[in-house]
């Protein structure tokens, strides 16, 4: 789960790390009354969505009094902001944030990830701030640091040193803001968190300028405050309603819905599609304990992406039963006359059963012996076939 900007300063400042004065606003009208709030010369006005390259696209505009402040809350404010993060169509900005400015002396990067290679939390540090880190890996990877923390031990003394010599920082003050960092990333149960750039202002000052939070879905039941953060109008519709659901689904640019159980053969599927030359549309793991309504609901998640042609229902029965598949594609059927053609491959426990149920039906699924052979009957039957309502029964 990722949150916005405003939202992880808030955390970071919870734990020492500095931070300039802010606040968010949901209109033009509200920036006038509150922008009077922030005493300084120059206000940074910022568009809050879950992407990066907001000051590349214009999301981040410089003000220097009340009337250009709420200028630029409305330049920004229902409008969608396209950078190389969002998808073509860009992202609507709902909110932005007001912040006061401040005098830079020079910009640098700072973060802290799950290095999952290492089994360990790997800081990285660069003099490159305000810079996409990878182009700086390309380009200059002499001037990026990578400083490894085994989680047993945790941040020592030389860490920050070696962190602090690289970045020819004073020592105190970085130590605050890495160990700040370093406790808000192991308290809370972050995957991602990247300052960039940490400024350090011509009074010498070092400052969180922007902040980006990503945090481990498997551990949000142990953090409800993270939880509230969540904007729920900064995700994938369909991918939030698959989570209620208890359905693991990512959307994918294909034109094949993949109905799967198990995240290994889900993957797998995917590549069977490609190799029969498809392309899938997404990954959808129903998992081991699925009903016949979460099997149904799959199938509404699978079409309201208007991309889907065809859809391929893949499963190797062991805990989830092939007949409880059987049901939930003959009910979604039924329930939502679908027109798309659908491959069915059923192999395992209660496989002969769901084969039953779907023959005795009146629903127009083929079936297919194998995974193979499933990906290559619905890679045919779609061709190169355009989505349209006709094809969706809308």
């Amino acid at each position: 789960m990722n949150i916005h900007e405003y939202q992880s300063k808030e955390i970071l400042k919870e734990y020492g790390v500095p931070v300039l004065n802010g606040l968010i606003v949901f209109s033009a009208e509200e920036a006038k009354k509150k922008a009077e709030l922030i005493k300084s010369d120059i206000v940074v006005v910022k568009a809050q969505i879950h992407a990066g390259g907001r000051g590349k696209a214009g999301g981040v505009i410089l003000a220097k009094s009340l009337d250009e402040i709420v200028e630029a809350t409305d330049k920004l404010i229902g409008k969608p902001l396209v950078t190389h993060q969002t998808s073509p169509e860009g992202q609507i900005v709902r909110k932005v944030y007001i912040e006061e400015g401040c005098n830079i002396e020079s910009e640098f990067y700072l973060s802290l990830i799950v290095n999952r290679k290492k089994s360990c939390f790997t800081f990285i540090a660069s003099p490159a701030g305000g810079m996409d880190i990878e182009e700086v890996a390309k380009t200059s990877p002499e001037d990026i640091i990578y400083v490894d923390i085994d989680p047993s031990v945790g941040l020592k003394a030389y860490h920050v040193y070696r962190i602090a010599n690289f970045l020819n920082l004073d020592k105190k003050a970085l130590k605050v803001i890495l160990e700040g960092v370093y406790s808000c990333f192991t308290d809370k149960d972050i995957s991602l968190l990247e300052i960039n750039p940490l400024v350090l202002t011509k009074e010498a000052k070092l400052v969180a300028l922007d902040a980006k939070m990503g945090f481990d879905d498997n551990a949000l039941y142990r953090h409800p405050d993270i939880l509230e953060y969540k904007d729920e109008s900064e995700e994938d519709k369909e991918e939030t309603k698959a989570i209620k659901h208890g359905l693991a689904y990512v959307k994918l640019d294909g034109n094949i819905g993949c109905l799967v159980n198990g995240a290994g053969l889900a993957m797998a599927t995917m590549d069977a599609i490609h190799l029969a030359g498809g392309a899938p549309a997404n990954f959808l793991d129903v998992g081991g304990s699925a009903s016949v309504e979460m099997v149904s609901t799959g199938f509404e998640i699978l079409l309201s992406n208007p991309k889907v042609v065809g859809i391929f229902v893949n499963i190797f029965g062991g805990i989830m039963k092939c007949d409880t598949i059987a049901e939930g594609v003959v009910k979604a059927a039924n329930d939502m006359d679908i027109k798309v053609p659908i491959v069915v491959r059923l192999q395992g426990a209660n496989a002969e059963i769901g084969l039953e149920i779907l023959s005795k039906s009146d629903i127009n699924v083929m079936l297919a012996e194998d995974m193979d052979d499933g990906a290559e009957k619905i890679v045919s039957l779609v061709g190169n076939k355009e989505a349209t309502n006709e094809h969706l029964g809308r």
